[in-house]
């Protein structure tokens, strides 16, 4: 037995979508990554509308039941603010700034890519490395977010129980989980793969290449259009539509009258994205899809996308590779493992 060194305290991510809040904390060891806590707290209806928190006691109750659920004795929590209420931009800096001058720099630099007061705004930035062409500039990324984005999330965490340490972006989560799925896909290295992540209310689309994202984008689509169907058309509650939807017991109507058309509107969604992604780049095709968020779940929805969009198409599984902890139980994680893409992001950050 190796003398295993406790770093710093473990870090749980916690991904606060419109519907639930998700959460999990993985742990390393080598080069093996182990789930010990994880679980899925459903949110009351609009207490997040389209990814704002709009009743952060609630959420913040739902995190302190998830965190009881799981099991977890963390204390220090990631989560993340949403690419709509993001900026990035990549800005060039010269690379002879030690770090405290870079900071300044950047600091100063802000001002001009931010379009609100900066005194409202929480920044941060990463050094991506030396820019192509010219080796003595550095390209940075910055991201900035409105101070209460940033503030009601570490409210809600704290009403949980739980310290906000790590503020991330959900596209930086996405890309940070994209490299536990990269390899599990087929296709060329440098090929271009659409990552889409279909949730309750929104898809959003991410094209990596070589695990760095170049194109982002979201719209208004989900699973909750399918549970307001079950709604209306069977006569059933919100939570019981939400429960049916997962679990069956609904009349056999429900594939052909209900299910397949919802299938064949996300179908159209996708490629629609794909299009705003074709026109705005010199790229006409990408090399894979993957399909992520919880309505990856639906049986027969990749298969579906492969056959009428012509690209292959794979559910993502960034837990694939890992080992399960005791409190962990496999079948309902591997059910809810497409949907956990953001929160396995950020339960990452752990390892920095």
């Amino acid at each position: 037995m190796g003398i295993v060194t406790k770093s710093q305290p473990a870090v749980v991510g916690v991904d606060i979508s419109s519907t639930a809040v998700k959460l999990l904390q993985l742990s390393r060891a080598g080069n093996r990554y182990r789930v010990e806590h994880y679980a899925v707290e459903p949110l009351p209806p609009n207490a997040v509308v389209e990814k704002n928190i709009v009743e952060v006691e609630a959420v913040g109750q739902a995190i302190k039941r998830a965190v009881a659920r799981s099991g977890t004795r963390a204390k220090h929590a990631a989560a993340a603010v949403a690419g709509s209420s993001v900026i990035t931009k990549v800005i060039p800096m010269p690379g002879d700034l030690d770090d405290d001058d870079l900071e300044s720099q950047v600091e100063l630099e802000a001002v001009n890519y931010v379009p609100y007061p900066i005194e409202e705004v929480n920044h941060d930035f990463e050094v991506l490395g030396p820019m192509p062409g010219s080796p003595d500039m550095l390209q940075v990324l910055l991201a900035a977010s409105r101070s209460e984005n940033v503030e009601v999330r570490a409210s809600a965490l704290e009403i949980g129980g739980l310290t906000p340490k790590v503020m991330d972006v959900e596209a930086f989560a996405l890309e940070n989980a994209f490299a536990l799925v990269a390899d599990q896909l087929g296709g060329p290295r440098d090929g271009l793969v659409a990552l889409v992540d279909s949730g309750a209310t929104m898809t959003t689309l991410n094209v990596l290449r070589q695990g760095r994202s170049l194109y982002a984008r979201e719209q208004v689509f989900g699973g909750k259009q399918l549970t307001d169907e079950v709604m209306r058309r069977y006569g059933l509650s919100y939570e019981e539509a939400g429960l049916a939807k997962r679990q069956g017991g609904l009349p056999e109507s429900y594939e052909a009258e209900v299910l397949e058309p919802f299938k064949e509107a996300m179908v159209q969604q996708i490629s629609r994205l794909l299009q705003f992604f074709y026109a705005g780049s010199e790229f006409n095709r990408v090399d894979q899809i993957v399909l992520a968020g919880g309505c990856a779940s639906i049986a027969g929805i990749a298969e579906m996308v492969e056959e009428q969009l012509g690209v292959p198409t794979t559910i993502a599984n960034p837990l694939a590779h890992m080992t399960l902890g005791p409190r962990v139980q496999a079948h309902a994680l591997a059910q809810d493992a497409p949907a956990l893409m953001i929160a396995c992001g950020l339960a990452l950050r752990s390892f920095d």
